[in-house]
């Protein structure tokens, strides 16, 4: 196949519908009609000899042969826009739009409170930032990069672990007045309850786990509370409505402040994972690569 140019045109024509989710605001952003993008798509697509996009009166998708295609060239597409702006002599590399899938925790209790501090670093970035109860399909929702809390899930998409935070057990000093203070991982087993938080990926609570060195107890967590996000479960621990298992990233503060005490300290050896995954290249643009060391920069 001989190059020309109208191939790497065709790209960033799919690479703008992919971000924007549809041909009419690809075409918004980029300074063409609806009819010219689906045009640009249709030629790359016959080009390759693939088709990239399923398309319905409501809604296109990538198809399979479409989204390996998008993996393999968006990377590249980012290296050459960040060439083309070293080569005329600015330092801002990092610039444009970055679009981040992250676990609600993430989101809520850490990224969000500390954004401004990142978007004052490099203030050509914009930053869109997706809280959802799955990671999804990074690629055909457009998303540079996704950060997620748990070991890593099966996917294309390369996975960093960015860092460890500890498991708290923790109640308030209300619930404690009331049920009084477990001793040992085993009293949450009796007169105690436990507030349940659902896995997404199972549709069951996570299971409790208690670490003292090379010591492990695995608890079958019972109680009357289940909820679906962390928002509910911290509510509901400061409510005083029953014992909780935080992460200490968020958690550390709120015991700071005796909003909530630490139970059972020497048996808090569990730790959780946050990975960042971004798509499968060598390459990698430097707007996520800057993101990502951000990231490493939170505390644990």
């Amino acid at each position: 196949m001989t190059f020309d140019s109208r191939l790497l045109s065709g790209i960033g024509v799919v690479s703008a519908v992919v971000e924007a989710g549809s041909f009419a605001r690809a075409g918004e952003a980029m300074g063409l009609t609806q009819p010219a993008v689906s045009r640009a798509v249709a030629r790359l697509e016959e080009r390759v000899g693939v088709r990239i996009f399923n398309r319905t009166a409501r809604a296109i998708s990538l198809t399979d042969e479409g989204r390996r295609f998008y993996e393999a060239v968006a990377p590249h597409l980012a290296s050459i826009e960040e060439a083309a702006v070293s080569a005329g002599g600015t330092r801002a590399l990092v610039r444009g739009r970055l679009r981040v899938n992250v676990d609600g925790t993430f989101g809520h209790f850490v990224l969000s409170p500390r954004i401004g501090e990142f978007l004052d670093r490099f203030p050509e970035l914009s930053v869109e930032i997706s809280v959802r109860d799955r990671m999804g399909d990074l690629v055909g929702d457009g998303f540079d990069a996704a950060i997620r809390f748990g070991m890593p899930e099966v996917s294309s998409l390369k996975a960093r672990l960015l860092l460890e935070t500890r498991v708290l057990t923790c109640a308030s000093t209300t619930y404690l007045a009331r049920c009084g203070e477990p001793k040992h991982p085993r009293d949450l087993e009796q007169g105690h309850q436990c507030l349940l938080i659902r896995d997404p990926a199972t549709g069951r609570p996570f299971e409790w786990e208690f670490q003292r060195g090379h010591d492990v107890i695995a608890l079958a967590a019972a109680g009357r509370l289940m909820v679906n996000d962390t928002g509910s479960l911290l509510g509901a621990c400061l409510g005083g409505v029953g014992i909780a298992q935080l992460l200490e990233l968020y958690a550390r503060d709120l015991i700071a402040q005796k909003r909530l005490v630490h139970l059972l300290p020497e048996w808090s050896g569990e730790t959780f994972p946050l990975y960042a995954y971004h798509h499968a290249s060598n390459l990698m643009s430097a707007k996520v690569r800057a993101f990502l060391d951000f990231v490493r920069e939170l505390p644990s």
